[in-house]
């Protein structure tokens, strides 16, 4: 009897963990996305799988999973860390990886590439100090290996249905099952309990007292799902779509000589330019403000653009 039912919950889990089509059209650069991770982002995706269909259908949102990026080998300082790292992954130490909790896998660290090919965004915890951003990333290194609460899913389904469909008294038991458990969680749970360790919020409630006070109080992790990341206000949300519209390229419209190579710590001499038609000195000064305003925006930030 017990064989049968591993063999229907093994069924189960690979039926809800079985990936769909990829897209046909990208949304995502995922090389330039690569290239603007740090340590302590955490990674929202719109992931393909049934489980993914069921939490994207009760939370009302597109993203259905959460990962925490580390960064690569060496930008763990605690040597105790790295070591736990390397007793879980074993792969190469230059390869960007994320701390997530899976289904059928538990809490694991995985390869950044994995995602290659998915539709992804950069949530960044603004104003997050380097000392706190390693506190945050030990506590979740520490919580390799702990399995995943898929009854925390279907417990959060409840909360997100109105109290017409489903009577109150079934509204959850998600605090009452299992309470003190910490060895289940699931992804956004885990990344939730590790930014509260360093009171960094994410979606506080706030009271305002009568005298203009403020104070905050911390939600439960258990209630915290990928989309929340997304919609905080405490983190700034990173987009680079497959076909950027703003600055691909602009630096190769700058003037460059490509005629010589400068040696000296002074300009060469310009040399005195020939006359020209009216109409060639006309499009000669259109060039020149677009050259002016590519460079600007070249020296912008992102943000600014």
């Amino acid at each position: 009897m017990n064989i049968f039912k591993q063999k229907i919950s093994q069924w189960v889990m690979n039926w809800l963990t079985r990936d769909g089509p990829l897209p046909q059209t990208p949304l995502c650069d995922f090389n330039r996305l690569r290239f603007e991770l740090r340590p302590c982002d955490v990674l929202l995706v719109e992931g393909r799988s049934h489980l993914s269909s069921v939490i994207q259908l009760i939370t009302q949102s597109p993203w259905s999973h959460s990962a925490l990026y580390l960064g690569r080998l060496f930008d763990i300082r605690d040597p105790r860390l790295r070591v736990c790292i390397e007793a879980n992954f074993e792969g190469d130490p230059e390869e960007q990886l994320l701390l997530e909790a899976e289904l059928g896998k538990g809490t694991v660290v995985t390869p950044l590439s994995v995602y290659k090919n998915e539709h992804l965004r950069i949530c960044r915890p603004e104003g997050l100090s380097a000392d706190d951003a390693q506190k945050v990333l030990g506590y979740a290194i520490r919580k390799l290996g702990n399995d995943y609460d898929l009854r925390q899913v279907l417990d959060l389904a409840r909360f997100f249905f109105p109290w017409a469909i489903l009577p109150r008294r079934w509204r959850s038991s998600l605090f009452q099952h299992n309470a003190g458990d910490a060895t289940r969680t699931v992804c956004s749970t885990l990344l939730a309990e590790a930014f509260t360790q360093v009171d960094f919020p994410i979606l506080p409630f706030i009271d305002r007292g009568e005298d203009g006070s403020l104070r905050l109080f911390k939600r439960n992790p258990k209630l915290f799902a990928p989309r929340d990341f997304d919609y905080s206000p405490y983190f700034s949300i990173i987009k680079y779509p497959f076909l950027g519209m703003n600055d691909v390229g602009l630096y190769r419209r700058l003037p460059w000589d490509k005629e010589n190579d400068f040696l000296d710590e002074q300009p060469p001499p310009r040399t005195q330019p020939s006359p020209v038609p009216a109409l060639q000195e006309d499009e000669n000064h259109a060039r020149e403000n677009y050259i002016h305003r590519a460079i600007h925006f070249a020296g912008l930030g992102r943000k600014e653009l």
